[in-house]
């Protein structure tokens, strides 16, 4: 039956979350390149939110919520219209489907606009314009089935409130994945951290929709899962303080925002199941093993993540998905009881642990083969000459700044 203050609430949330990916993750990127590339690393995210909403319609919200095929991926190709339907959808029994719909439509945007943090800088726009709709078709709409549409891995026991798995780490695992080469100048100071303060003050905010708006409903859930959520953001945020200060002598505002993000993505597949002392402990535990990603294992790898997206999302989705594993309180969210679960339970840590491994396994694979073939077919990477000039004017015929 449709409650209208679930309604309310869901469409707030819903809002909330498109915040977030435009202009929350725009912003924060922008300013963390030089300003020569800052209308493209934005034009990626914008990009990215439209072809998704409209990918999400035609065959994506179907694939993934409608039916199930040996739990593998769901039975309508295609979306029948929901507009002027009071149906609710079993997930969310009490708001019309198509709000469910459109809600969940905003994780799959903001997934592939993470990703694109990973080459900002050397993509060629054409083949980033390709490279959605194949990762969209092939991971995203899969996986999500597998967690949370009724899929193999929810049917094994797997939990992810918010997107631990679906979101962090399917998009931290892609840009490991993605077959581009590092930038020619690594170097390079963000070029306007305001930017990125104001990006991330917009994800923060839009944060509290993207998980507390997970409980579906307007109620104590929800409530749960707001303060959680906030809780853990602070303590990632002054955890990389600590660690700055410590490492180097002097906290940086860079590390705070970095600290802040990877609290936020830590907590999103535990914020409807852990209390606030877990969530603080899985906030600092995340600054600690993403500073360590950035600035260990990153540079003993090689690889150019250029705006840490595996280092931080994909850190932070492991810490909060084994997190459920070992912090959850059964008595906090009725799904938990539902499935049998007692506080301390050992299946839920092994079934987390599996859910991260074999989504972390298959997207990595079919990211990296999906690259290959982008990448022989027509070419990935921006030309050398236009990359060291900058890709604003040379790709779009634009410049974010005129200076003069």
């Amino acid at each position: 039956m449709l409650n209208s203050g679930d309604t309310a609430w869901m469409l707030v949330s819903t809002a909330l979350v498109i915040l977030m990916a435009i202009p929350g993750v725009a912003m924060f990127y922008s300013g963390l390149k030089k300003r020569e590339n800052v209308l493209n690393t934005i034009f990626l995210s914008f990009v990215s939110f439209g072809m998704v909403s409209l990918l999400w319609f035609l065959f994506g919200y179907g694939l993934i919520f409608e039916g199930d095929i040996s739990g593998i991926i769901g039975t309508h190709s295609t979306t029948i219209s929901l507009l002027g339907l009071e149906s609710t959808s079993k997930y969310a029994p009490t708001i019309p489907e198509g709000l469910f719909a459109i809600f969940q439509m905003t994780f799959a945007a903001i997934t592939v606009a993470l990703i694109s943090g990973a080459v900002v800088e050397r993509i060629r726009f054409s083949s980033w314009i390709l490279f959605i709709p194949l990762w969209f078709t092939l991971i995203y709409v899969p996986v999500a089935h597998w967690v949370w549409g009724g899929g193999f891995l929810q049917a094994y026991g797997v939990y992810d409130f918010a997107g631990g798995i679906v979101v962090h780490l399917t998009s931290g695992i892609a840009a490991l994945a993605l077959v581009i080469g590092p930038r020619r100048d690594q170097k390079l100071m963000p070029h306007h951290l305001g930017y990125s303060v104001i990006g991330t003050g917009l994800l923060w905010f839009g944060w509290f929709g993207f998980n507390a708006g997970s409980a579906l409903t307007a109620g104590k859930l929800a409530t749960d899962a707001m303060i959680v959520t906030n809780t853990s953001a602070a303590a990632g945020m002054l955890g990389w303080m600590l660690i700055d200060r410590i490492k180097t002598g002097k906290p940086t505002l860079l590390g705070a925002l970095s600290g802040a993000v990877a609290g936020l993505a830590s907590i999103t597949p535990a914020a409807g199941f852990v209390d606030i002392g877990a969530s603080i402990l899985i906030g600092f535990m995340a600054s600690i093993l993403c500073y360590l990603a950035v600035s260990w294992l990153k540079p003993r790898l090689g690889y150019d993540d250029a705006l840490d997206v595996f280092g931080i999302h994909g850190v932070s989705g492991v810490i909060g998905t084994i997190g459920v594993g070992v912090f959850a309180i059964p008595a906090l969210n009725p799904a938990l009881t539902a499935g049998g679960l007692i506080t301390g339970n050992t299946s839920l840590f092994i079934s987390q642990s599996i859910g991260v491994v074999t989504v972390a396994i298959y997207t990595f694979t079919v990211t990296y083969v999906l690259a290959s073939l982008i990448k022989k077919w027509r070419g990935i990477r921006v030309d050398r000459e236009d990359e060291i000039q900058g890709l604003d004017i040379n790709l779009h015929e634009e410049t974010g700044y005129r200076l003069t």
